[in-house]
């Protein structure tokens, strides 16, 4: 039988679930508990976190500011990628997992703790993410998961043991919660309770970051961005942090209603589950970043990319950021993006930001060959047959042979 541990690390919100989780590792296991909050750029005041986390008698804690990680060592590199899940996700809950976890190990290690903890359910994708990667940094770690082992299975159970343990209960949360809700500077993602049919449209008060589209400005907004190798360096001029960067871009596309997903997706443990998500800066950076790519990059890669990007942008959504195979593709994605720099103007207006301009020293576009006007010999149009002819051969051959076969009958 494995033995109890001695001090876990836990990932702390402050909130009601993992308040019950810090009070559940001290009474099942008699473990001391280290407290871990991250700012991921979630918007919510974190003091509360440590005064919570002192009331349950917790004596380390850490809170740290980890935005600007999270967006250039994280968001960044897989913008790079255009990395969207099953066509339409742009993963802003499965790219903050890897971040916490290595902090988590990281921590442990710092504080000689035995094991690492997280308030992920045993139903979803977190759970997954939250320990590939932190077995993938130290294979010794041992992690808890408090949903896969208690028996408090119901809202009531756990409102129950939080009074028995004098744990405060927000009001909202004495009746059913009417959704699920993550948070962090990329999006914001809402689940369960009210959008769990998925033939009912969201009700408009889910939606936290953006206005609807159709009470957006009646004006649309022109908004400029400039990228060096690949990553968004300034909005309108001015030279942005990563993370000052989206959340500036956060403000203009939730200012023109941009980025909202109602999305029927596959988890990884296998079954469907429906999000609403909200992606305002990254939706208008992903356009901005396909527009750049449109004149820096070379056809052949362009179209590689856009083949490896469902198999990169899967193994982030389950939780193989820290795998090799990852870390291959991401190398060359990279190597792909020494000339994305340039300059790309986008019009935001009513839930849509679209590429209107752009322009690179890099640029591989060329007026001069594909002008309807004299192009003074850039190109010879007579050239244009000779490659028609040798890649039609093997069409001509193969309609030939058929037509022999259909007239024997």
């Amino acid at each position: 039988m494995t033995s109890a541990p001695k001090k876990v690390v836990l990932a702390y919100s402050g909130g009601l679930d993992t308040s019950i989780i810090l009070k559940w590792l001290q009474v099942a296991y008699g473990a001391e508990v280290v407290t871990f909050t991250a700012d991921l750029g979630q918007g919510e005041e974190l003091e509360p976190a440590r005064k919570r986390a002192e009331m349950l008698g917790v004596k380390e804690i850490f809170i740290e500011d980890l935005r600007e990680e999270f967006v250039r060592d994280y968001v960044f590199p897989m913008f790079r990628a255009n990395a969207l899940y099953e066509g339409q996700y742009l993963l802003g809950t499965a790219i903050a997992r890897p971040l916490i976890a290595k902090r988590l190990v990281e921590i442990a290690e710092e504080t000689g703790a035995d094991a690492i903890a997280h308030g992920a359910t045993g139903k979803g994708n977190d759970q997954i993410r939250f320990e590939l990667s932190a077995y993938a940094l130290n294979p010794d770690i041992r992690v808890i998961a408090p949903w896969r082992e208690w028996d408090l299975t119901s809202r009531t159970k756990l409102i129950e043991f939080a009074e028995a343990h004098q744990i405060p209960i927000p009001k909202d949360k004495r009746g059913e919660a009417p959704f699920s809700v993550d948070a962090n500077l990329l999006h914001t993602s809402s689940e369960g309770k009210v959008l769990e049919d998925p033939a009912v449209e969201a009700p408009d008060y889910v939606y936290q970051r953006t206005v609807n589209p159709e009470d957006a400005p009646d004006a649309p907004e022109h908004v400029e961005i400039t990228f060096e190798k690949g990553d968004a360096v300034a909005v309108n001029g001015e030279r942005l942090s990563p993370a000052a960067l989206l959340a500036r871009l956060n403000e203009l596309g939730g200012k023109h209603g941009i980025g909202r997903l109602d999305l029927v997706e596959n988890r990884f443990i296998g079954m469907k589950s429906r999000g609403i998500y909200e992606t305002p800066g990254g939706t208008i950076l992903l356009e901005a970043h396909r527009g750049i790519e449109q004149i820096t990059l070379d056809r052949g890669a362009a179209h590689l990319k856009d083949e490896l990007m469902p198999r990169y942008a899967e193994l982030i959504y389950n939780g193989f950021w820290f795998s090799p195979e990852r870390e291959m593709l991401q190398a060359a994605i990279d190597r792909s993006q020494a000339p994305v720099s340039g300059t790309v103007r986008l019009k935001l207006y009513k839930g849509s930001a679209k590429t209107v301009g752009r322009w690179s020293e890099n640029s591989l576009y060329s007026e001069a060959h594909v002008t309807f006007e004299d192009d003074a010999g850039a190109y010879d149009q007579k050239d244009a047959e000779g490659f028609i002819k040798l890649n039609a051969l093997r069409l001509k051959l193969l309609a030939a042979r058929d037509r022999k076969l259909r007239e024997k009958g």
